[in-house]
């Protein structure tokens, strides 16, 4: 009888990409004002940003393009290729909110994790799935999993403090190979 892999499923942004970064770049880019680097715990990064232009960052994902060329979260494309050998992976993203970031997610998937088969994406509006471990940024994708949760460090959840934390991928590394 054939006995499956533990499965995990891992989130996309503020885990093994970037948008925080891109988000600074576009604002310091066309406002001219540099935006602090340093997201205070607790807070998304539309808390740094003048009220004239919080309606921004919302254009920002929205547009074609956002998501292809995000920068890759260090040592998550080494961790993930050994965590393969030992689970099953499965790349979870909540990207139906975004649907213009559909074929670029895709697109920056196959170019920085060609590893991970299109069968193993799951794009979607909320993240019900059958895995036995999430990994996320994000608590309310936690709300109805019975599995292992890892918290991805990130500013917004750093006050946080009722989940196993992760705060990079070494530390995911420690925990589960």
């Amino acid at each position: 009888m054939f006995e499956r892999k533990p499965r995990i499923a891992v989130d996309m942004d503020e885990v093994i990409a970037d948008p925080l970064s891109k988000f600074i770049s576009l604002y310091n880019r066309d406002y001219g004002v540099p935006l602090d680097l340093q997201i205070l715990p607790g807070n998304e990064v539309y808390h740094h940003v003048p009220e004239h232009a919080k309606m921004k960052l919302y254009e920002y994902i929205n547009e074609k393009g956002f998501f292809r060329d995000l920068a890759v979260l260090p040592d998550s494309v080494e961790v993930l290729k050994q965590l393969q050998e030992k689970y099953d992976i499965f790349i979870v993203s909540a990207a139906m909110e975004f649907p213009n970031s559909l074929q670029d997610k895709y697109e920056w998937l196959a170019e920085h994790f060609p590893f991970i088969g299109w069968q193993n994406i799951i794009f979607c509006g909320h993240k019900i799935v059958n895995v036995d471990i999430l990994i996320d940024d994000r608590i309310k994708n936690f709300k109805d999993f019975d599995g292992r949760k890892l918290l991805f460090s990130s500013p917004h959840n750093l006050l946080l403090t009722d989940y196993e934390r992760v705060n990079n991928w070494k530390e995911v590394a420690e925990k589960l190979l």
